[in-house]
């Protein structure tokens, strides 16, 4: 049965000025997302793969690539992002730090590709791995995403990626009572599972944790969100500035949370995993059946 139909309805214009925007300062607040791509890492050491050439989607400023590397270092890595400008500052760090460490030895450098994740100008079949940190909920479509990342693979590839699930920033959605969106709307583990099966993905391995990073005070808590740019970014979010009183009643609501002096956001970890296979249909729809020619003897 089909997955059913859950856009978040992302506007991806606005993912691409908030990031933008955040790149410069990005890597100084992207803290959390440094952990999960760390996790992602260990998990490869139970895969045993080669792959000849990698796609790191959604690779920001690069932050995985130099890591993804040193892994598999015989491997051609290709980074690909939606935001030019995060592409641009982690170019410039990762030449800063070759022109003043030139007798450091590492992984040949990666190629840079400013992309979107459900259009990907790379030919079918082209990688082994595709590895995505934290990128699924940004896209307006991301079942159209995983079908191109399954394009990408080639048979006997492995997609790897983290992504967000909907109990993140619970506390935050529960502060706000005008009506309007103040989170991404984060897709449930399990629908991300039927997506990777609707898509022709083998064995999907899903599994969820739940990290709570604490805050002094709500404003610090919004502008760490905004230095990694990762601010509300849905078709239904508000457009002008809250009124004062308003978001005095969103900050008294979420005082109440406070323990041990900090104020606790939530982040709902989904991980996910799975192999392309031969297909089991072609275009057409017609399924395939593979016969053993083999003689094999009687009785």
């Amino acid at each position: 049965m089909p997955a059913a139909p859950v856009t978040p309805l992302v506007d991806v214009r606005q993912v691409r000025r908030a990031f933008a925007r955040a790149a410069a300062g990005y890597d100084a607040a992207a803290v959390l997302q440094r952990e999960i791509a760390a996790r992602m890492l260990e998990r490869l050491d139970y895969v045993k793969i080669q792959p000849g050439a990698i796609v790191d989607l959604g690779c920001g400023t690069g932050a995985s690539l130099a890591a993804l590397g040193e892994r598999y270092p015989h491997a051609g890595i290709v980074g690909v992002d939606i935001s030019e400008a995060m592409l641009r500052v982690g170019d410039r760090q990762r030449s800063r730090l070759r022109w003043m460490l030139p007798f450091l030895r590492g992984p040949k450098r990666a190629s840079l590709l400013a992309a979107d994740a459900q259009t990907l100008p790379l030919r079918t079949g082209a990688a082994g791995l595709v590895w995505s940190n934290l990128m699924l909920h940004w896209l307006a479509d991301p079942l159209a995403g995983l079908r191109e990342m399954h394009r990408t693979l080639e048979v006997g590839g492995l997609l790897m990626f983290s992504t967000f699930g909907p109990d993140t920033l619970k506390e935050l959605r529960a502060c706000f009572s005008d009506g309007y969106e103040h989170t991404l709307r984060f897709v449930n583990m399990h629908d991300y599972g039927d997506m990777l099966v609707e898509c022709g993905f083998a064995d999907p391995v899903m599994d969820a944790e739940r990290l709570t990073v604490t805050y002094p005070s709500t404003d610090a808590l919004f502008s760490e969100l905004r230095r990694s740019g990762s601010s509300c970014a849905v078709i239904g979010r508000r457009r002008g500035l809250m009124g004062k009183q308003a978001w005095q009643v969103a900050c008294a609501a979420y005082e109440k949370l406070r323990t041990e002096g900090r104020l606790p956001a939530t982040f709902e970890v989904v991980y996910g995993h799975a192999w392309k296979v031969e297909p089991r249909t072609i275009g057409d729809g017609r399924a395939v059946i593979r016969l053993d020619t083999k003689r094999r003897p009687l009785g």
